[in-house]
């Protein structure tokens, strides 16, 4: 079979029509540059040079075979450059896990890096809750989850994301929507019909806003139970509870919904969000992707 050496020099040979200035183009001497060429006739079993003392010619076997050779010699160096750019994080794929309210938020600027800085990496996206993107992670279906704060076991690592705030959705018309724009003191939720977060699927705002109203001696109505804000939210619009959400998250906007910011003494930020990856992870786009995180 013939060689990629034995392409390059014909290549040269059949663009130049000369064989010392092939030859100075590949940096070598004339003879070894003759050899090649002769090799690669005896290869394919045709002429591809009609050659003189004086002239050098493509036979039509040499014409209907400089196409191809050229398209060879491409697909080669495409490869060799792709491998090299996979090896190094340039190209390959990231598989992504984010949770819902995660899409308001960290997710965005997560995109914006990568297409910016990464632009050969596919990233492919997985909606899922945080305990299916740690299932997910230690399957190694996911090379990266943003999750909510959770214990992770020995073999996975963690970085803090993002930190916000809470944010009250009330519907339009609800007395606390139309007090002015200052932030709302928890006490204002005592007594009030509650969108709650689910106790399984949405653990983490459970607990977090369990921890919260406990602390400030409040107790809500807790009317429904859901595990996604956008669906929260939604029914924040039907007027049918009031809700607290992420900062992010008021970035949905419906007709229906004011947003109010919440006053919280002990932490004012206390929605993390966090980057969570295997630590045997060999992937060389995610070793890309969190150096630049």
């Amino acid at each position: 079979m013939f060689t990629l050496t034995q392409l390059t020099c014909f290549l040269a040979v059949a663009e130049e029509l000369h064989f010392t200035r092939a030859a100075a183009r590949l940096s070598m001497t004339q003879p070894p540059l003759s050899r090649q060429i002769q090799l690669l006739e005896h290869e394919l079993g045709v002429r591809l040079l009609d050659r003189t003392n004086r002239t050098v010619r493509l036979t039509p076997a040499g014409r209907s075979f400089l196409g191809e050779a050229r398209r060879i010699v491409r697909q080669a160096e495409h490869a060799a450059l792709s491998v090299r750019q996979v090896s190094t994080g340039e190209s390959g794929s990231i598989a992504i896990g984010f949770t819902a309210a995660s899409a308001y938020s960290a997710l965005g600027a997560l995109l914006a890096t990568s297409r910016s800085a990464l632009p050969g990496v596919e990233i492919l996206l997985h909606e899922l809750v945080s305990r299916d993107q740690m299932e997910a992670l230690g399957e190694g279906s996911l090379d990266l989850g943003l999750i909510r704060p959770t214990a992770i076991g020995a073999d996975l690592t963690s970085r803090t994301a993002v930190r916000e705030g809470l944010v009250a959705a009330l519907p339009a018309d609800h007395p606390l929507a139309t007090g002015g724009d200052g932030p709302l003191e928890l006490a204002a939720f005592q007594g009030q019909e509650f969108l709650m977060y689910s106790s399984v699927e949405a653990r983490y705002f459970h607990e977090l806003l369990l921890t919260t109203f406990h602390s400030a001696g409040v107790r809500p109505v807790f009317v429904q139970y859901l595990s996604q804000v956008h669906s929260i939210l939604a029914l924040v619009n039907y007027g049918w509870g009031v809700a607290l959400v992420p900062e992010a998250a008021a970035s949905m906007r419906y007709a229906g919904i004011v947003y109010r910011p919440l006053h919280l003494p002990d932490d004012p930020h206390p929605v993390e969000l966090d980057f969570v990856w295997r630590k045997d992870n060999d992937n060389p786009a995610l070793t890309a992707l969190l150096e630049l995180l």
